[in-house]
C-alpha cells in the first residue's frame, strides 16, 4: 500500500478500520468473504455489509433527517468540512450531537449536546503507524488532566452503558492492541499484506518497551525475546509478488475529469485554500503559540498583481472573497508566486479567531466519486474590495470585552504577553475615545494616554496600569498603521518610560526602539525588518550567512526559503541602484 497521507496517523486509522468504506486490518465490504470473516471473529451476525457515509455525505444526511446522532471525535467539521455553513446548519438541527476532544471551545463543541473531555497528543499511550508502515509505541509524557480519559475508554465505556459489556472489556490500551494483532493474523497465512501474527501475544511489559517495527510482523519471525525481539519487515514485494489473486500489482485505469464546478462571469477566479507554514487544521493548538501566531497573523488572499489590477484590489488592504456557497473578509497579498486566474486562501481561522474568516465556508461540497475527497483546490469565486470606514488594531495584556466581536471585521493572535486584534469598521463609534475605554476595560485608578485628530480620523489610546502598559488602540481611516513589532516590545517592560509615552502618542519609535518587522523566523522570533538590514549592513549572501549572524532558519528550517527570498530580493534592489548611479 501506498500512503500518502497529510496525518502522521492515517495509516494507523487505516489499520483499525477508521473510514467509513473499509473494515478493520486492511479488509474490504467488497469482498464478500472478509465481511463473513470480521463476523466471526467478533462472534457477530450484526456487522454492517456495506460502506458506511464519507464526511461530506454524512452531515448531507445529518440535515435531511436520515442520521439522528452522530459522534464527532478529534476533529473540527464546522470549520474544516466543505460548504461548512451547511454543516452547522446540519449540526444545530435536529440531531444529538456527542463530541470529544482535548478543547473546550471550538466551531464544533458549540453544537453539542455532550462534550466529553479526551486526552490531547501527550497524555496519550498506544501507537501511531507512519507511511512506511512503522508502528511505533506512543508514551504519555503528560499527566490526564481533571476528567480527560483515553478515546478507547470512552468508547468502551459507552459501549458498556448500552449492554455490550462482554464485547468491550478491556483495561488497557495493550488489550487492543492485542485482539488487533490476533484480527490481523485470523484466516491469513500470508494472504494480506497487513500481517501482525507475531505480536498477537505480546505481553504488557514487551508492549511498553516495543521498538518501533515496520509490519508484516510474523510470527515466524519472531527471535529471543524483549520488546525488540518482534522481526518486521523492511521492504514489500521484494519477491515480485503483491497480495492480489494473481500475485500481479494492479493498475487501475482512470478517466482524468476537470472540476464539477468552473469560472465564470460571477465567479471568475479560482479558489485554491490549504495551510501556511506555521499553522495546523483549525488553530485550536497552534493559534496559542504566540510563536507561531505572529508569522501569519490574518487570513489573506493571494493573488496575482494582473488579478489585483483587474479587481482593483490593494496590497495590504481588505477583500471579501465569495463562492456560490459563503463569503469571507480576508486581508490581500498581490504575489507573483500567484498564478492567474487562481487566489489562494488558508483554511486555518475559525469563529474563535476571527470574524468572517473561515475558508472552508466557500468551498463547493463537490467529491470525488471513488475517495470522497472534496475539491478544496478548485472552487469558482471573486474577489472584491471590503471598504470599511475606519482600520485599527489592539494589543492588550488584559481580557477584551465580549462587545469586541461585534466589530464587523476583527482577528485575534497571541503575543508572549498580550493578545493582538487586528480591527475595521463599516461604522465609526460615535465617541471613540469612550469605546476605547470601555473595550479596554479602563479603571479609574489607570493613566489614560489619548491622541485624537478627528479631522485627520486619527486615533491612538494607551492604558497604564502600575506604571505597565497594559493595552494600546490605534485607528486610521485607511489600513496604514504604524508597525505592531516595537509596540510588543513595551509590554514586556516592568516601568513604562516617558520616551515610550511619547512613542505611543507619535505612532512610531521617536526614542530608538528598533522595529524588527514582520516575524520571519518564528523559532528564534527573528523579523524581516532585522534580516534585511543584516543583508544589508554586512553583505550576506546566503541563508547560512544570516543563521551565524541572528540565528534565523537554523532550528526547523522552514523560514529558509523567505530568508533566500529576501537575500535575492535586497541583491537585486542593490544592483539596480548600482545600475542607476552608473548612468548617472
Amino acid at each position: 500500500p501506498f500512503s500518502l497521507t497529510g496525518q502522521p496517523n492515517a495509516m494507523g486509522g487505516r489499520e483499525v478500520g477508521g473510514l467509513a468504506n473499509q473494515l478493520a486490518a486492511h479488509m474490504d465490504f467488497a469482498n464478500p468473504e472478509h465481511g463473513d470473516r470480521v463476523g466471526r471473529f467478533w462472534q457477530t451476525d450484526k456487522l454492517a455489509t456495506q460502506p458506511g457515509l464519507r464526511a461530506v455525505e454524512l452531515f448531507d444526511a445529518v440535515a435531511a433527517g436520515q442520521v439522528k446522532a452522530v459522534w464527532v471525535m478529534a476533529t473540527n467539521p464546522a470549520v474544516s468540512l466543505p460548504n461548512a455553513d451547511a454543516v452547522r446548519a446540519a449540526l444545530g438541527g435536529d440531531v444529538f450531537v456527542v463530541v470529544s476532544d482535548c478543547v473546550r471551545h471550538t466551531d464544533t463543541t458549540q453544537y453539542a449536546d455532550v462534550l466529553l473531555p479526551a486526552l490531547a497528543w501527550g497524555e496519550k499511550d498506544g501507537t501511531v503507524t507512519n507511511s512506511e508502515r512503522r508502528i511505533s509505541r506512543q508514551r504519555a509524557f503528560l499527566p490526564a488532566p481533571g476528567e480527560a480519559r483515553a478515546d478507547w475508554d470512552i468508547i468502551a465505556d459507552v459501549a458498556r452503558r448500552m449492554g455490550f459489556g462482554a464485547a468491550f472489556d478491556y483495561k488497557a490500551a495493550v488489550d487492543i492492541f492485542r485482539e488487533h494483532a490476533a484480527l490481523s493474523a485470523f484466516e491469513n497465512d500470508g494472504s494480506r499484506d497487513f500481517d501482525l501474527s507475531g505480536l498477537c501475544d505480546i505481553d504488557a511489559q514487551d508492549y511498553d518497551d516495543l521498538q518501533p517495527v515496520q509490519w508484516p510482523v510474523l510470527a515466524d519471525r519472531a527471535a529471543g525475546s524483549g520488546a525488540d525481539a518482534y522481526g518486521g519487515t523492511e521492504r514489500l514485494f521484494a519477491d515480485g509478488r503483491f497480495y492480489t489473486p494473481s500475485g500481479k500489482a494492479q493498475f487501475i485505469a482512470v478517466s482524468p475529469r476537470g472540476p464539477r464546478y468552473t469560472p465564470d462571469g460571477v465567479f471568475p477566479l479560482t479558489l485554491n485554500t490549504g495551510r501556511v507554514r506555521d499553522h495546523w487544521h483549525s488553530l485550536t493548538r497552534t493559534g496559542k503559540s504566540p510563536r507561531l501566531s505572529q508569522h501569519t497573523v490574518e487570513p489573506f488572499v493571494a493573488i496575482h498583481p494582473m488579478d489585483a489590477r483587474r479587481f482593483q484590489l490593494e496590497n495590504g488592504a481588505l477583500a471579501q472573497v465569495e463562492t456560490g456557497w459563503g463569503r469571507m473578509i480576508a486581508r490581500v497579498t498581490v504575489t507573483n508566486d500567484q498564478r492567474p486566474g487562481d487566489i489562494f486562501v488558508p483554511f486555518h481561522w475559525t469563529d474563535q479567531f476571527a470574524a468572517k474568516g473561515r475558508a472552508d465556508a466557500l468551498v463547493a461540497p463537490a467529491t470525488d466519486p471513488v475517495s470522497g475527497q472534496p475539491e478544496s483546490k478548485a472552487t469558482p469565486a471573486r474577489v472584491t474590495p471590503f471598504a470599511p470606514q475606519w482600520h485599527g488594531f489592539l494589543l492588550s495584556s488584559a481580557p477584551v470585552p465580549g462587545s469586541l466581536k461585534q466589530v464587523d471585521y476583527w482577528v485575534q493572535a497571541n503575543g508572549a504577553a498580550f493578545s493582538r486584534y487586528e480591527l475595521a469598521g463599516l461604522r465609526e463609534p460615535q465617541d471613540w475615545e469612550g469605546w476605547a475605554r470601555d473595550l479596554m476595560a479602563t479603571d479609574v485608578r489607570d493613566e489614560w494616554i489619548s491622541y485624537c485628530d478627528s479631522a485627520r480620523k486619527q486615533y491612538r489610546f494607551a492604558r497604564i496600569a502600575d506604571e505597565r502598559l497594559v493595552a494600546c488602540l490605534f485607528v486610521s481611516p485607511d489600513h496604514h498603521l504604524p508597525a505592531r513589532a516595537w509596540l510588543s516590545g513595551l509590554f514586556s517592560q516592568p516601568v513604562l518610560p516617558a520616551e515610550a509615552r511619547r512613542d505611543l502618542l507619535a505612532g512610531r519609535s521617536i526614542s530608538g526602539q528598533d522595529d524588527t518587522g514582520p516575524t520571519v523566523c518564528s523559532c528564534f522570533g527573528v523579523g524581516q525588518f532585522a534580516i534585511e538590514k543584516a543583508i544589508r549592513e554586512r553583505d550576506l549572501t546566503s541563508a547560512g550567512e544570516v543563521g551565524d549572524c541572528l540565528q534565523a532558519g537554523t532550528n526547523c528550517g522552514s523560514c529558509v526559503p523567505e530568508i533566500n527570498a529576501l537575500i535575492k530580493s535586497a541583491h537585486r534592489n542593490s544592483d539596480n541602484q548600482q545600475a542607476a548611479e552608473n548612468v548617472a
